[in-house]
């Protein structure tokens, strides 16, 4: 093989695999390493190989790190014996070896404990046939651990991100997600119950964690995490992207509700505004995203009595209590009750995780409303209550008078009134007494 199809071959197993040149000829001259220890050296050496894709020319050697002299240690026969690796000689054996050993430090006249020595091998003539068919396999592994580590680093690198996939198929209620160059396990634990999932189905799934395993990267995605929330929010709202407003909390329950606390530093800005955006449109793609989960978004607040007010939306919080240990007692009106609990206790249950309190709802005990008179003595400070007090009583004073004069009139005109009866009743009889006497 000539040089220049050394090199197209080279450059097409790169695209193939998505690899980089330096790495398949890393493969290469490990491969060609391995062949020449096994065939023409022995274990104990450290056999490195230089191939030069300019010129086609092998170079093989033999390195040797230089270390500090370690101490002996007897075995049973009482045989002194030195535990050291095959890729290092100790300081004094390096002064003792002869000139056909190279140290790779420039200007060295004498080793060094960390110098790097090398020396020349010679290669047969016969190395080039025997070394393609012993490292054959080599390669191939090689380039397999290769592009494994490739995808292994690409992927943790955009852990944490949403990606694009493809439901490829189900097995043991874990679904396979096709990612266009290696396959994602979604596990039964990160599905959400409600979704049903179907093969060729296209999916937004959060990358949640990436392993390395001898097989290749395992690559575990999810549909449940809050975060894929959160990153759909910042891909569909240019202001969260480019920071102007802020997901400072997120709650939820996947597949039924999620409470969302943003805020701004811009005056300009309605928070939760942009969010939602215009008749809800912003809001309700990203709803449609994730299977129809309701998302309540509220106002963040640094102060805890306004954030938990919030959080409760949409319920109206009558008084907030603040306890020690991050205890909270909302106190709600008797018809308030309900929406602040929520179904099943859900309304209270995400506000909890999102302000990160303990919520106890309890009903408000109504007070007795007050007159106005009352309210308006309560306003006023002690001097004018005194004040008010003394015409309060002057005015009761003339009140009274009042009544009483009232009252005499009344018994003056019933005792006349009775008077004038009288009269009457008597004029009456004697005019009766007349008529009866004339008629006889």
């Amino acid at each position: 093989m000539n040089q220049p199809t050394i090199i197209s071959s080279i450059d097409e197993i790169c695209k193939n695999k998505n690899l980089s040149r330096e790495q398949v000829l890393g493969a290469i001259e490990q491969a060609l390493a391995a062949a020449y220890r096994k065939d023409f050296g022995n274990k104990q050496q450290n056999i490195i190989v230089n191939f030069d894709l300019e010129t086609g020319n092998i170079e093989v050697y033999e390195e040797k790190e230089v270390v500090e002299d370690l101490p002996e240690e007897q075995d049973e026969d009482d045989k002194v014996k030195r535990y050291i690796n095959k890729n290092e000689i100790e300081l004094s054996e390096a002064k003792k070896l002869d000139n056909d050993w190279v140290n790779t430090r420039k200007n060295a006249k004498k080793p060094k404990v960390g110098d790097k020595l090398r020396k020349a091998r010679e290669i047969p003539s016969n190395f080039g046939r025997i070394a393609a068919q012993t490292a054959k396999q080599v390669i191939i592994q090689r380039l397999r651990e290769s592009e494994r580590e490739t995808l292994y680093n690409k992927y943790k690198e955009k852990q944490g991100e949403i990606l694009n996939g493809i439901v490829q198929r189900k097995d043991n209620k874990n679904i396979y997600i096709d990612l266009s160059d290696t396959t994602a396990i979604m596990p039964y634990r990160e599905q959400v119950q409600n979704e049903k999932y179907w093969i060729d189905q296209k999916l937004k799934v959060y990358l949640k964690e990436v392993k390395k395993t001898t097989k290749g990267p395992n690559i575990i995605v999810s549909r449940r995490n809050p975060n894929i929330l959160k990153d759909l929010i910042k891909t569909e709202i240019p202001e969260v992207a480019n920071g102007k407003v802020e997901i400072n909390a997120i709650a939820r329950e996947p597949g039924s509700r999620a409470k969302i606390a943003v805020s701004t530093k811009e005056e300009s800005i309605d928070p939760i505004g942009a969010i939602i955006g215009q008749k809800g449109i912003r809001i309700q793609t990203i709803i449609n995203e994730i299977g129809g989960e309701k998302i309540d978004v509220i106002e963040y607040s640094e102060e805890p009595k306004d954030f938990l007010k919030n959080a409760l939306a949409p319920a109206n919080i009558v008084e907030l209590e603040l306890k020690k240990e991050k205890k909270a007692i909302a106190k709600v009106k008797k018809d308030q009750i309900s929406l602040a609990i929520g179904k099943a206790g859900q309304n209270v249950r995400l506000a909890a995780k999102l302000t990160g309190w303990k919520i106890d709802v309890v009903e408000a005990k109504e007070e007795k409303k007050k007159d106005k008179k009352e309210e308006e003595e309560e306003k006023e400070p002690s001097d004018k209550k005194k004040k008010t007090k003394k015409k309060n009583k002057k005015k009761e004073k003339k009140k009274s008078k009042k009544e009483d004069k009232k009252k005499t009139k009344k018994k003056e005109t019933k005792k006349s009134k009775k008077k004038d009866t009288k009269k009457t009743k008597k004029t009456k009889k004697k005019s009766t007494k007349k008529k009866t006497k004339k008629n006889k």
